[in-house]
C-alpha cells in the first residue's frame, strides 16, 4: 500500500482524548486535488460537521492551485467526506453526546487517492494535559536511563 502523509493535526492529540478514527475519502475538485499532491493544505482549525445522512469537513484551507487561473476553487468551502452509512450514523450518534466532536487528524494520499482520518474526540481539561506532558515526560526519561545502561 502507498500512503503519503501530507498535512497532520499535531495539536489534536494535546487538546483532545481521541476515542476511535475512521478513514474517509473526500469529494475534491479538480485544482484541490492537485494542490493536497503538492503539500498545500491545512486542516488545524478544520472540524467535521455530521447530520443523519452525511459527513461534512468544514474549515480545512486548501490553497488554491496556481496553474488553475479561473477554474480555481474556494479555499475553506464544505467537503464531503466519503464514509459507510454505519460509521455515519455511529458518528452522528456519538457527537450527540455532550462533550464529544469529530475532528481531522492527518490528510494522506492511499494509492494515489486523497483521504483524511478522522477521529472520535472528548476535549481534555487542563489537569488532563499537564498529566500527559508529565507521563510523556516520565517515558522518555525511562527511555533515556535504558539507553544509558546499555539495554
Amino acid at each position: 500500500m502507498n500512503v503519503k502523509i501530507i498535512a497532520t493535526n499535531r495539536k489534536a492529540r494535546h487538546n483532545y482524548l481521541l476515542l476511535e478514527t475512521f478513514e474517509a475519502g473526500l469529494v475534491l475538485q479538480g485544482s484541490e486535488i492537485k494542490s493536497i499532491r503538492a503539500g498545500h493544505i491545512s486542516i488545524k482549525q478544520a472540524y467535521v460537521r455530521v447530520d443523519g445522512e452525511e459527513a461534512w469537513l468544514l474549515e480545512a484551507h486548501i490553497a488554491p492551485y496556481e496553474q488553475a487561473s479561473r477554474y480555481n476553487h474556494e479555499p475553506t468551502r464544505p467537503r464531503k467526506l466519503l464514509l459507510n452509512k454505519k460509521e455515519i450514523y455511529k458518528l452522528w450518534d456519538e457527537v450527540r453526546r455532550k462533550g464529544t466532536t469529530v475532528i481531522p487528524t492527518k490528510v494522506y494520499l492511499k494509492n494515489g487517492r486523497a483521504k483524511v482520518e478522522i477521529a472520535l474526540a472528548r476535549g481534555k481539561k487542563l489537569h488532563d494535559k499537564r498529566q500527559s506532558i508529565a507521563e510523556r515526560d516520565a517515558q522518555r526519561q525511562v527511555e533515556r536511563e535504558m539507553r544509558q545502561s546499555g539495554y
